[in-house]
């Protein structure tokens, strides 16, 4: 399998990190690229026509975006454990992963603003409003945190991509002192291995 790849991008970190629990993550070649909102790269788009990581490419030839797709795909193909077959437990890892991709939505496009757009065409309002959606959504996290525990699905795994990114790049807006109770489960979550492998991890 191939997997066009960026270091930082906290997609790419869930997709890996589900690799990792599944014990594939060796199986996985990692092309570099340069996906870019504005400069795209015409290597990821020749196989993705969004332009964006990730990207899997299996071994027989079928290429999978997005991350959703790819973590899916991974977890059907190795017998996996990471997506509930049945129940209440399936959808609330399905609900999970779409709240924790749109806070990664939210940070992605707040983040654009300062490092992708010219400081004249700046609107600080609208960056204001993707990251009330971060608010919003850990604040209803922190007021409901026992779900999280006890838990390892592509739920669980996408929020904690989530929130490394929020380390990485708004540190300064102070998340884990605002939300105590999701930093104190964030913490101790992203011990596990998955989590720590150095290709995981921001850099």
């Amino acid at each position: 399998m191939k997997l066009f790849f960026s270091s930082t991008s906290p997609y790419v970190r869930k997709v890996m990190a589900c690799a990792h629990e599944l014990g594939v993550a060796d199986r996985i070649t990692l092309l570099p690229s340069n996906a870019h909102p504005v400069t795209r790269d015409a290597g990821i788009i020749a196989h993705n026509p969004l332009g964006k990581v990730p990207t899997l490419i299996t071994d027989d030839g079928l290429v999978l975006y997005d991350s959703r797709v790819i973590c899916e795909w991974l977890d059907a193909t190795h017998n996996g454990h990471l997506f509930p077959r049945q129940g209440a437990a399936r959808w609330q890892a399905l609900v999970l992963q779409s709240l924790a991709d749109g806070i990664l939505d939210a940070a992605l496009l707040a983040r654009y603003e300062e490092a992708a757009r010219p400081e004249a065409l700046r609107w600080a309002d609208w960056q204001q409003g993707q990251l009330d959606k971060v608010h919003t959504s850990l604040l209803a996290l922190e007021r409901a945190p026992q779900p999280l525990h006890e838990r390892a699905d592509i739920g669980t795994l996408a929020l904690a991509c989530a929130l490394g990114y929020l380390d990485l790049r708004f540190d300064a807006w102070g998340w884990r002192g605002r939300f105590p109770h999701v930093a104190a489960w964030a913490t101790g979550f992203m011990q596990r291995p998955s989590l720590q492998a150095k290709w995981a991890l921001p850099g």
